[in-house]
């Protein structure tokens, strides 16, 4: 597989987009992933971006969607969201991208109001929508999953129930190793995702609560996630997530740190050579 990582880590060091896309390949990344709302960045921004990647020889694999609104349960909301995911899709496909890793929401009010299958049943048939725009694009959508209480996807098991229900060959999984720590997911179970899971993203965590830290920062022990993901024989990447960091004067320093502790970590797993 080959390793990324997510430009959002760049946007803490306050530095110009074109900076860290080079900063980025010169420190031996082999693909990068944007965090960019087509909804909030011009033509300019956009070209800038294909170009500087082009430049540097920098793949862009994938694009970083939250849309938690896809399952609200006002009808134009969802529209809305909709319509927004397919602009995802569209600088996807404009940046010849591979994928569209996509967050969902939570159940609201405490799943006490609206009844949850309610909510799993609109985000089932949004991404069945979305899935065929995809589909029609030659791009796939990767589902996040969250390791917090209430997310509609936040257990290996909920995924592999909706990529069922969605019944979609172009909506998919992402294995964000981190969460999968934080939900007390085993290592063992990444086995039910063999043929629906298409992205990976990493980084380490206390464990208790969500946080982006160098691998190696934390208590994740990678080696047993990595290798079950390598049984897998995802044609991907894996990306690192680095986000809302303690020390955001340090993450030029972080952002080294974690290629090479990742580096290391892909190469014992057999995911890289």
């Amino acid at each position: 597989m080959k390793l990324g990582l997510i430009n959002s880590a760049w946007a803490q060091a306050g530095r110009e987009t074109a900076w860290g896309i080079e900063q980025t390949k010169k420190l031996g990344f082999d693909t990068i992933d944007i965090f960019a709302d087509p909804l909030d960045i011009d033509v300019r921004e956009r070209q800038l971006i294909r170009r500087e990647c082009d430049r540097h020889g920098l793949p862009i694999v994938s694009i970083c969607c939250v849309a938690t609104g896809l399952i609200d349960f006002n009808p134009s909301v969802q529209r809305f969201h909709v319509d927004r995911v397919a602009k995802y899709l569209d600088l996807a496909y404009e940046f010849s991208a591979s994928n569209v890793l996509l967050v969902l929401g939570e159940y609201i009010w405490n799943r006490e109001v609206i009844p949850a299958e309610e909510q799993w049943g609109f985000a089932v048939e949004n991404c069945q929508r979305l899935g065929d725009y995809a589909a029609e694009l030659g791009l796939k959508i990767a589902l996040e999953l969250e390791p917090f209480p209430l997310s509609l996807l936040n257990n290996i098991d909920n995924m592999v129930r909706f990529i069922d229900d969605v019944d979609h060959d172009a909506v998919r999984a992402n294995i964000d190793i981190s969460h999968l720590v934080l939900a007390n997911v085993p290592s063992t179970d990444i086995g039910k995702l063999a043929g629906k899971a298409i992205h990976v993203h990493i980084s380490d965590c206390d464990g208790k609560v969500h946080g982006d830290l160098p691998p190696g920062r934390g208590v994740v022990q990678f080696e047993p996630y990595l290798k079950e993901i390598a049984k897998l024989k995802i044609d991907g990447a894996v990306s690192i997530e680095l986000e809302y960091s303690p020390e955001p004067d340090q993450i030029e320093a972080w952002v080294e740190e974690a290629y090479r502790e990742t580096r290391k970590l892909m190469s014992s797993a057999g995911l890289r050579s």
